[in-house]
């Protein structure tokens, strides 16, 4: 079964995307975190300021409505009391603004946690996903549902409890009001005003959802082109392709910019109709007021408060308006980050499965088979013993299945047939993270993080002291080219380590397997990027690191593995050869074939230049 195959997400291919509340409540645990009383405290102390805020927004009209009735002439009042009423309105104004800042001071610490726990989680999880996942998608779009997953999580988390939901109890406070203080008929057309807008608002941003999602597409494509050309700067140059890759991120722009015009535009509509429809409720509401005041029904008080309350809530239905399309919007990225977490590891440790132990370094494959997908199988019956201390080395021609062997062995993948074994124990019974620590590799392409030498190195063993790693370069003969850099160990080797040349990664590589000083080690084709001359140097370096240790050497270069203890040649995924070098180049087979046609390669130049 191919890794893309056995790939689950909820809301792609045949299941449904979950619903919108489901997302919601997969957030809302975070906000009541076990064990943090303190944490659950400043919850409920939130809360508490919410309502004593809510009470004071809720009673300024009231008191607005009586300073203006006391002000009225003919009523008689002293002056302090106006005065004292215009104070309070003041007070109870102030409170209400004081209260809701101090909630989002009180309520940070809480939001924050929550989106840390959140955001490492998912981190976690993208790391426990397998390499068939990784190497199907791209780390830039990851990256980027990541980072607006995390964002629109702040966002709910901080406003669902605070915004939307005191708001819904603040609408149906001043409806319960409208009724009970000036009539059915007021609270009838402050609920039409109300119904008419939540659901046009709704609607209408059902629709620009769409959209958006459209956006977010060709801004991860833009994004994704972005850094892949400047992850190749090199490649771009030597190409002269500069032009050509601002013209590629242009077209990928061009989607966007068509996806943002249309939600630009989307909410102007949006806008212009929650205008409308405030407006005309406020109309309605304020004209009826109006008569009233003038029949003598009511007092000019009266017709303040009103207006008042219209004001008053007309401020956060246009905040419902912003707030249910950012929610929305918020949702989409947030089902992309869960969908994101929702994917099952290829490749998962057996309930209960124990640690991996380390012996004397005795690697098995018995019997292995191993595909890529149904139609692409890779390794056909691979059998071989290496006993501890040994070396194997493992050639053959370009997709033979050598480096499948690597990936194999530090479970990457799961073999779809016979067994790898260490030590007596099946890859596939321990746990992965049990088994990596016991296993070494030197890649052909090594990576460094951007970070300092000392940090590339101490890489290798966490917790790994500066002269542990400083005596870890010295074996790989890389201290002296270290301490003749100006900042030495604290130097930065740049993005993917292209401040290094070739060699001098590879023996970072080698002083960061030296300090993890694992007792199997894998050297895969460790020395086929570089030049003759450095090859040699890394040669001998590889040689001493493998020095007690059970050697498994991937190589393309047969000069690499004259001195193996045997040699297993590899095609189409079957042994076709296996021996010592000798013996291999006696047999005059496919080994005996390849040596003489890199002998013959290795003496080209010497030829030509004879010729010459």
């Amino acid at each position: 079964m191919s890794p893309r195959s056995r790939r689950r997400t909820p809301g792609a291919g045949g299941g449904e995307a979950p619903p919108d509340l489901r997302i919601l409540a997969r957030a809302l645990p975070d906000l009541w975190p076990e064990g943090r009383r303190d944490l659950r405290l400043r919850v409920v102390v939130a809360v508490l300021l919410l309502v004593a805020a809510k009470a004071a927004t809720i009673l300024m009209p009231f008191v607005y409505k009586a300073a203006v009735d006391a002000l009225a002439p003919g009523q008689g009042q002293a002056v302090a009391a106006p005065i004292l009423l215009v104070a309070a309105y003041g007070v109870a104004r102030l409170a209400g603004t004081v209260l809701q800042q101090l909630r989002d001071a009180v309520f940070a610490r809480v939001s924050q946690h929550a989106l840390r726990r959140l955001a490492l989680r998912t981190f976690g999880h993208i790391h426990r996903l397998s390499l068939g996942y990784h190497l199907s998608r791209r780390t830039g779009a990851l990256s980027r549902i990541v980072d607006r997953g995390v964002k629109a999580i702040d966002f709910l988390l901080r406003f669902v409890l605070f915004s939307i939901v005191p708001l819904m109890v603040e609408l149906l406070i001043v409806v319960a009001i409208f009724w009970l203080h000036f009539g059915a008929a007021y609270a009838a057309v402050l609920a039409a005003t109300v119904v008419v807008y939540t659901i046009f608002t709704f609607r209408t941003t059902e629709w620009r959802v769409k959209i958006r999602m459209e956006m977010n597409r060709e801004d991860q494509d833009a994004h994704q082109k972005a850094v892949d050309s400047l992850l190749n700067y090199e490649t771009v140059k030597y190409f002269d392709a500069s032009t050509r890759e601002a013209e590629r991120y242009d077209r990928a722009l061009k989607g966007y910019q068509e996806a943002a015009i249309k939600t630009t535009t989307s909410l102007a509509l949006l806008n212009s109709g929650q205008a409308v429809i405030i407006a005309l409720g406020m109309v309605a509401v304020m004209g009826m007021t109006a008569q009233a005041v003038a029949a003598g029904t009511m007092t000019v008080g009266d017709f303040v408060m009103v207006n008042a309350f219209m004001i008053q809530i007309t401020v956060p239905l246009n905040f419902l308006g912003t707030v249910y399309r950012e929610i929305r919007q918020s949702l989409v990225d947030m089902r992309e980050m869960f969908e994101l977490t929702d994917t099952a590891p290829e490749v998962q440790d057996a309930p209960g499965a124990p640690a991996f132990r380390p012996g004397e370094g005795r690697v098995t494959f018995r019997g292995v088979r191993f595909g890529y997908g149904p139609d692409r199988e890779v390794l056909r019956g691979l059998d071989f013993d290496v006993p501890g201390g040994g070396k194997l080395a493992i050639v053959g021609p370009s997709g033979a299945g050598k480096s499948t062997v690597a990936r194999l062995l530090f479970r990457f993948y799961d073999v779809t047939g016979g067994a790898v074994e260490i030590d007596g124990q099946d890859v596939r019974g321990v746990t992965q993270e049990s088994l990596r620590r016991g296993l070494g590799v030197v890649p052909q392409d090594t990576v460094l993080f951007n970070d300092t030498i000392g940090y590339n190195i101490a890489y290798g063993r966490a917790g790994a002291s500066r002269e542990e790693v400083e005596a870890a370069a010295r074996a790989a003969r890389i201290d002296g080219f270290i301490e003749g850099l100006p900042q030495g160990y604290d130097t930065l080797v740049g993005e993917r380590g292209l401040k290094l040349s070739g060699g001098e990664k590879q023996r970072v590589a080698i002083a960061r397997t030296i300090l993890k000083n694992p007792p199997v080690l894998v050297l895969d084709e460790a020395t086929s990027a570089l030049d003759t001359g450095t090859e040699r140097a890394i040669q001998a370096e590889l040689r001493r690191l493998g020095e007690g240790r059970t050697v498994i050497m991937i190589a393309h270069r047969l000069s690499t593995v004259v001195e193996a203890d045997e040699i297993v040649v590899l095609e189409a995924g079957r042994v076709v050869e296996r021996g010592t070098h000798g013996d291999l180049l006696a047999r005059g087979g496919v080994y005996a074939r390849m040596w003489a046609a890199q002998e013959a390669d290795a003496g080209q130049p010497e030829a030509g230049a004879a010729a010459e």
